[in-house]
């Protein structure tokens, strides 16, 4: 009841109109990555999903942020089922390590009938712009390369709660779901990474 509830409140806050440009209702196993603007964003995200798909699909998100007060604390672990992780502070020497573990953590939390809603930027985009790709995607993407990976463009979240604020203005927005795509077994990193960001891309001016 809480999640069918939260779902529908995202869905009146954002005013969210939902476009899918791959099967919506497809029971493989995915990768959602999406741009990242608000904290808003993997809720209207999972709420844009078929009812039928959204206890399978879990959002990945920093544990500094969801574990700070027991109401987040309690969404994100009951209500979303969320993958929290830690966000190793950039040029800190545990850093590569932290990130390898994350990696592993998601695909092993995958299993077999999960999917995941990951922001490859690592960080929220300032103006709504879309920032470089980290390379959690590409290394999540080798350790499962049995998925898709599937862009989702958040169109005008970064206005309906900016950083900082703590109430949402409501108004419209739209999610956008793109064509899957799969890694390449002979794709370079940076090759892979730029793939992926320009499909994200390309789909703020699809209809």
């Amino acid at each position: 009841m809480i999640a069918a509830a939260l779902a529908a409140g995202s869905r009146l806050v954002s005013g969210a109109t939902v476009h899918w440009h791959c099967d919506p209702r497809a029971a493989r196993q995915r990768i959602y990555f999406a741009n990242h603007s608000s904290h808003l964003d993997f809720v209207v995200i999972w709420s844009a999903l078929p009812p039928g798909l959204r206890a399978s699909v879990r959002p990945v998100a920093g544990r500094d942020y969801w574990e700070r007060g027991a109401v987040r604390k309690y969404v994100a672990d009951r209500v979303f089922h969320a993958v929290l992780i830690d966000r190793p502070d950039a040029g800190s020497g545990h850093s590569v390590d932290a990130a390898r573990a994350s990696i592993a953590r998601m695909a092993e939390e995958m299993g077999d009938r999960h999917s995941l809603i990951v922001f490859p930027e690592g960080t929220r985009g300032v103006d709504g712009q879309l920032g470089p790709f980290k390379s959690g995607l590409y290394h999540l993407s080798r350790a499962r390369p049995d998925v898709e990976l599937v862009p989702v463009y958040l169109d005008n979240l970064n206005r309906i709660l900016p950083k900082g604020e703590i109430l949402p203005v409501p108004m419209l927005s739209r999610v956008v779901f793109g064509r899957p795509l799969r890694a390449k077994s002979h794709e370079d990193k940076d090759d892979f990474l730029a793939r992926a960001r320009a499909a994200l891309l390309g789909l703020k001016a699809a209809p």
